[in-house]
């Protein structure tokens, strides 16, 4: 599953914008910080940076990331992988705005994964992204577990219970 993003990751990025494109040093995307000179010399050698300016992901997620762009070709040492993870877990971690203007004010209907959805999902997005996706039960049950993969704070039991939220409200009809 993991490789399948990464493939998906890599498709998007260059759909997004092309590859081996540098981004200029200024980009707005990216925030200042430690690491980020690596990243734009690194990373938007072949990436525009709104393609993982969107991603969320903790210092693990990351590393799997930047270890997938090292099977497929990136050249980075292992200082860089460092700077890089730190710099994008930073940045572009659990948690963190997403670049562009804030996502639109939703209120969720109540039900017994509303505390979860608010806890869980909405620490890295916007509830317009989760109200405005009308998925299958299926398809909500594997963006939950790719999710909770990726650090959502959930239990097997809480993934099913907003599995279930989630197919009631917001179904795909």
């Amino acid at each position: 599953m993991h490789k399948l993003f990464a493939s998906a990751f890599v498709c998007i990025a260059m759909a997004a914008g092309g590859a081996a494109v540098a981004q200029p040093a200024d980009n707005p995307l990216l925030p200042e910080g430690p690491g980020r000179d690596r990243v734009v010399a690194v990373c938007t050698s072949c990436h525009v940076s709104r393609a993982f300016a969107q991603v969320r992901e903790n210092a693990n997620g990351w590393k799997n990331q930047v270890s997938e762009m090292i099977l497929i070709g990136a050249q980075v040492s292992p200082a860089d992988m460092d700077a890089i993870v730190g710099y994008l877990s930073t940045a572009f971690g659990p948690g963190t705005r997403l670049p562009g203007p804030p996502s639109q004010a939703v209120d969720l209907p109540d039900g017994a994964a509303k505390i979860l959805v608010l806890g869980s999902c909405a620490r890295c997005h916007g509830l317009d992204r989760v109200a405005g996706a009308k998925r299958s039960p299926r398809e909500w049950d594997h963006i939950v577990e790719r999710m909770a993969f990726y650090g959502a704070p959930l239990d097997e039991g809480q993934r099913k219970t907003v599995v279930a939220y989630l197919t009631e409200h917001y179904a795909a009809k």
